[in-house]
C-alpha cells in the first residue's frame, strides 16, 4: 500500500485563482484513477479545509497558519508539511501548489503551474524570494508536473532542473453542473443595458496586463465599443485600475464585478460576445479553454503558454501594444463569421482535454516519483 500526501496548504478558497480551479476539478477525477493499493489523505490550512470542496472525501492533517501571511505560509511549506507527511506515514508528498519541502527524507514531487515569479520578478523582491523558493522545491523533487510545453522550456531554462525529470501532463476541462444566470437578469443585476458584451476574467495581478487592456479599450472609438465586463478577485490594484478607467472616460464602457458566483460566470460565457484573455504571462491558461469548450470565440495574448494552448483556435495579439489588443477586440467584435469560425475550431480543440487524461497523467507521474517498486502496474514507464 503506498500513501500519497497532497500538499494544499496554499489554497485559500476564493482568492487562490486558477490554482484553485484546478485542485476542485482534479481532486475528483484523481481520486477515481489512484490504483487500489494506494491511498491519498490531504494536509491544508484549517481555512482551507473548513471550506467545500472535494478535500472534504479525504484524510485531512490541518496546518494552522495564517494563509493571508506569505512567509508564514511559506515557512509552513518548507517545514511543517514534511511533519505532517511523516505522521500519516506518507510514502510521497506531493504539493500542487509550486512550492514544495526542500528537506524530507520521503520522496517528493510538485507541481509547478507557473514561473511568473521568475519571468516578472527580477525588481520585486517579494517575486524574487518566491522564486526562490519554487525553483528549490522543484529542484529537490523526484519529479516535475508542468501543464504545457512552454512551461517546461521555462522552468528547465531558469531553474536547475532537468527537462529528464519534468512530466507535461495539460489540465482538463469540464463544465460545471450548474445552470446559467439568464442573460436578461445578469443584464439587469450588473447594469449592462443592452450593449455587446466582451468577457475577461482574470485576477487584479500585474501580469494579467489589465493597464494596458483599458489603454486598448480607450482606443476603440467611443460608437463601436462594446461593454467590456471583468470579473475577478480583487487585489491592491484595484484602486490604481478604477482610477485609470475613470481618467480614459470608460466608466460606462467597463464593469469591475469583483469575485462572482459560477452561475453568474456561466451566464457571461453565454450572453458574451467574445473572451479577450491579454495576459502577459500565463503557466497554461485555464480561461481561454474554458471560453472555447463553451462556445466563446477567444481573443488573446501570445505570450507565455497561451498561444500553446490555443491551438490555433482563437486569435492571437502582441499584449504589449494596446492598439495591437484593441484591433483584435474590434476585428472579432465586427465579424460575425470570424466568431462563427472560431467557435467551432474552439469546441473541437478545447474537446481534447479532459480531467481524466489529467488524473492518468498525474498517476503516471507519482509513480515515477514513487519508485519502480511502488508502481501500479499500467503506469508507463520514465
Amino acid at each position: 500500500m503506498s500513501r500519497i500526501a497532497l500538499n494544499l496548504t496554499y489554497l485559500d478558497p476564493g482568492r487562490t485563482g486558477g490554482m484553485e480551479v484546478v485542485a476542485r476539478a482534479l481532486l475528483p477525477a484523481l481520486m477515481e484513477a489512484v490504483p487500489d493499493d494506494w491511498e491519498l489523505c490531504a494536509i491544508m490550512n484549517r481555512r482551507a479545509a473548513e471550506s467545500p470542496g472535494p478535500w472534504n472525501e479525504l484524510p485531512v492533517k490541518v496546518i494552522d497558519v495564517d494563509i493571508e501571511s506569505r512567509p508564514r505560509w511559506a515557512a509552513a511549506e518548507l517545514t511543517q508539511v514534511p511533519v505532517l507527511a511523516r505522521k500519516v506515514r506518507a510514502d510521497l508528498i506531493h504539493s500542487l501548489g509550486n512550492i514544495g519541502p526542500w528537506a524530507s527524507s520521503m520522496p517528493r514531487s510538485v507541481t509547478v503551474n507557473d514561473l511568473i515569479h521568475h519571468v516578472l520578478g527580477p525588481d520585486d523582491l517579494r517575486l524574487r524570494v518566491l522564486a526562490r523558493l519554487v525553483a528549490g522545491g522543484a529542484s529537490r523533487a523526484e519529479r516535475v508536473i508542468v501543464a504545457a510545453t512552454q512551461t517546461r522550456d521555462d522552468l528547465v531554462r531558469l531553474t536547475s532542473v532537468d527537462a529528464s525529470r519534468v512530466d507535461i501532463v495539460p489540465y482538463g476541462m469540464s463544465l460545471p453542473q450548474v445552470e446559467p444566470v439568464p442573460e436578461a437578469e445578469l443584464r439587469a443585476r450588473f447594469d449592462l443595458g443592452d450593449r455587446p458584451l466582451v468577457l475577461s476574467p482574470s485576477a487584479r495581478q500585474p501580469h494579467k496586463n489589465l493597464d494596458r487592456l483599458i489603454e486598448a479599450h480607450a482606443l476603440v472609438p467611443a460608437g463601436e465599443r462594446p461593454l467590456l465586463v471583468l470579473p475577478g478577485y480583487e487585489t491592491p490594484q484595484d484602486d490604481a485600475l478604477r482610477r485609470r478607467t475613470t481618467e480614459l472616460g470608460l466608466d460606462d464602457d467597463m464593469r469591475w464585478l469583483g469575485w462572482i458566483e459560477q452561475d453568474e460566470l456561466e451566464g457571461f460565457y453565454a450572453a458574451s460576445e467574445l473572451l479577450l484573455f491579454p495576459s502577459l504571462y500565463e503557466g497554461f491558461g485555464l480561461p481561454v479553454l474554458e471560453a472555447m469548450q463553451r462556445g466563446l470565440p477567444v481573443a488573446c495574448s501570445d505570450r507565455g503558454s497561451l498561444a500553446e494552448v490555443a491551438g490555433g483556435a482563437a486569435l492571437i495579439f502582441d499584449p504589449e501594444d494596446p492598439a495591437a489588443i484593441a484591433a483584435a477586440m474590434s476585428r472579432l467584435h465586427g465579424d460575425a463569421m470570424l466568431r462563427e469560425e472560431l467557435r467551432a475550431l474552439g469546441r473541437a480543440h478545447a474537446a481534447g482535454y479532459t480531467w481524466e487524461a489529467c488524473a492518468a497523467g498525474y498517476v503516471d507521474s507519482l509513480a515515477r516519483a514513487l519508485g519502480a517498486d511502488r508502481r501500479p502496474a499500467h503506469a508507463s514507464a520514465a
